[in-house]
């Protein structure tokens, strides 16, 4: 019997690739988001009523609830849609997931620590206080999910790359600037540890399969800073002559605080032997081979 999965959030730029892993390891899945397309099904995950409908009609024998807000300056500007979608659009699920007994995995953020820690988070860490409503909302989310199941994964990620045409992040806009700009500048003072949404996918489905219900981080290996990420990136495309300078954050304000580390650690896959994810540095240099 084909194993049905449902997907929120699978137009996001960690569904473009976990959608199609899902597929090719024989799952049949229900591909959901509140943006639309011809293989996605419409579904607001802040409406209860629809989603359980939703749900009770296709019957999953799991949900991936990669479905958030991540947009962390949105976020600090717009607490309500902050809370609606990140913790109460959590609960929405998670009591569907309560509803049919099937287990709900979650995805969450190395931004739900205090960030005063450097050399890296593990599962053991205790998390909080968050430095910025986007990080408090996804605790939340993390709080309820415990709260309602027993049969829950909650999977914490970095600072995701990959999501090709999708890809709205830092990398993208340093790829970006570089086909302009021959001097950049990079943040020196914020340290985290690069995910690729390829190698996260694989993870998830990994975690799954094993079938031992907690809480995990999945992140390349390696801790970095955004200017060691732009570095890399101007080796990997080949740009000669280009200025990369070092500054503090005090240079970019925006609205949100950032966290001075987000750095996880796979400390638990570590200690099951699951540890595969490759360094941030294999896996950023395989994404703009595969965009340039």
């Amino acid at each position: 019997m084909q194993l049905k999965a449902i997907v929120t959030g699978a137009n996001g730029m960690l569904g473009d690739s976990f959608c199609p892993l899902l597929e090719n390891k024989g799952y049949h899945v229900v591909a959901t988001d509140i943006i639309t397309n011809a293989r996605i099904i419409k579904l607001d995950i802040k409406n209860l009523d629809k989603t359980m409908n939703v749900v009770k009609r296709e019957k999953p024998g799991i949900i991936f609830h990669l479905a958030a807000e991540t947009d962390v300056d949105k976020c600090e500007l717009n607490e309500k849609h902050a809370y609606e979608t990140n913790a109460k659009g959590t609960e929405n699920i998670a009591l569907c997931c309560k509803e049919l007994d099937i287990p709900m995995v979650y995805i969450s953020t190395g931004s739900v620590f205090d960030g005063e820690k450097e050399d890296g988070y593990t599962e053991e860490d205790v998390a909080g206080p968050p430095v910025n409503i986007y990080a408090k909302s996804k605790l939340e989310g993390e709080k309820i999910v415990k709260s309602l199941l027993s049969k829950y994964y909650i999977i914490r990620a970095g600072w995701m790359i990959g999501g090709y045409n999708k890809d709205k992040k830092f990398v993208w806009k340093i790829v970006e600037l570089l086909k302009t700009k021959k001097e950049i500048s990079a943040v020196i003072d914020k340290f985290g540890t690069p995910t690729f949404t390829k190698d996260f996918s694989k993870g998830i489905y990994d975690i799954i399969t094993k079938g031992e219900y907690g809480l995990y981080h999945s992140v390349n290996n390696g801790i970095c800073t955004r200017f060691d990420i732009a570095k890399k990136i101007i080796e990997y495309l080949g740009k000669k002559n280009i200025i990369l300078k070092p500054v503090d954050s005090r240079a970019f304000p925006m609205p949100a605080p950032r966290p001075k580390s987000e750095a996880l650690i796979n400390h638990k896959l570590s200690s099951m032997g699951m540890n595969n994810m490759r360094t941030w540095q294999e896996a950023l240099k395989e994404y703009i081979e595969e965009i340039k």
